[in-house]
């Protein structure tokens, strides 16, 4: 317990703090409850981004020897040109959101190159969106896990420091002004009782 003043005026800072503390710990605790649900959240996404990138990379490995012989200027294609990303606030912590990505329309002589490029074009843009997506909810996932981690400890402080620091501070300060102000009356009532005590002896004499 730090160390506190037994006066009236430590007594009023003392309860005043207890009331901060009570009334910023609702507002901790629920943060901590967005953080959880949030984290919960993204890991679901993270997740179906999984199934979705082994499902694909299982459909490309189908034809992806098929790229090797053009593979270098397949890889032009598939390279994006502009990636999007936002940020989105939840319970006051700004994560990031991929918007979009954009890829330059690939340019090629449609008679002499294969059907097949079309769609591997495609199905490699996919792949490459889901990556980022990926990479992007990993990121949403280390922000709301420190800021969880954060945010619990300062409801374990509130909770289990400062707020029965502060009403053991009140109790304690409540004990000695009461034993003061108790020790104050009789010290009145004897010297009353003194007082009265001369008075008759003075009228006696």
């Amino acid at each position: 317990m730090s160390k506190i003043k037994f006066t009236k005026g430590e007594l009023k800072r003392q309860r005043d703090a207890l009331k901060r503390f009570e009334r910023y710990l609702p507002i901790l605790q629920l943060k901590k409850q967005q953080m959880q649900l949030e984290i919960q959240r993204v890991h679901e996404r993270l997740n179906l981004k999984n199934q979705a990138l082994s499902t694909l990379k299982n459909k490309i490995s189908e034809w992806a020897n098929l790229l090797e012989e053009r593979g270098d200027y397949i890889s032009a294609w598939i390279k994006p040109k502009d990636v999007v990303i936002s940020s989105f606030n939840i319970a006051g912590v700004d994560i990031p959101v991929l918007e979009k990505m954009e890829f330059d329309d690939p340019e090629y002589d449609l008679f002499l190159t294969p059907l097949w490029v079309d769609a591997a074009i495609i199905e490699l843009k996919k792949f490459i969106m889901f990556l980022e997506e990926k990479n992007i909810l990993n990121k949403q996932l280390r922000i709301l896990s420190e800021e969880l981690r954060i945010t619990n400890q300062r409801v374990n402080l509130f909770e289990k420091v400062k707020i029965p620091e502060s009403s053991e501070n009140i109790r304690c300060i409540r004990i000695y002004l009461g034993d003061q102000q108790a020790g104050a009356v009789g010290r009145s009532k004897m010297a009353k009782n003194k007082i009265e005590r001369m008075s008759l002896e003075a009228v006696l004499t």
